[in-house]
């Protein structure tokens, strides 16, 4: 350990603390139009859901209104939100998805 001389200043030692990064759940948003496999479909292949789960939430989706996909640090969310919404328009469809604060 260094003494610092007279008059010298010292300078203090900032302690970084780590954050965890917030968290975003991305939400499919049902619709008229949408069928049922691509959605299925959809949660299979950009959320890498099993067929049985993506089954699952897309009958949520279909019943409630709207259905969490996945929950992901907000870069991940926005970007998977994104594909969603390029693979359905390639589509045809009008399937919706936001990112929402968890």
């Amino acid at each position: 350990m260094r003494v610092p001389n007279p008059g010298e200043k010292l300078q203090e030692r900032v302690e970084t603390q780590k954050k965890e990064p917030e968290l975003y759940q991305v939400v499919l948003l049902n619709d008229d139009y949408t069928t049922m496999e691509f959605v299925v479909n959809v949660l299979e292949s950009i959320f890498e859901k099993s067929p049985a789960e993506a089954f699952q939430i897309m009958m949520h989706v279909h019943r409630n209104g709207r259905g969490i996909a996945g929950v992901y640090p907000w870069e991940v969310a926005e970007t998977k939100v994104e594909a969603v919404i390029s693979l359905a328009r390639e589509s045809g469809f009008p399937l919706k998805a936001v990112a929402e604060p968890v």
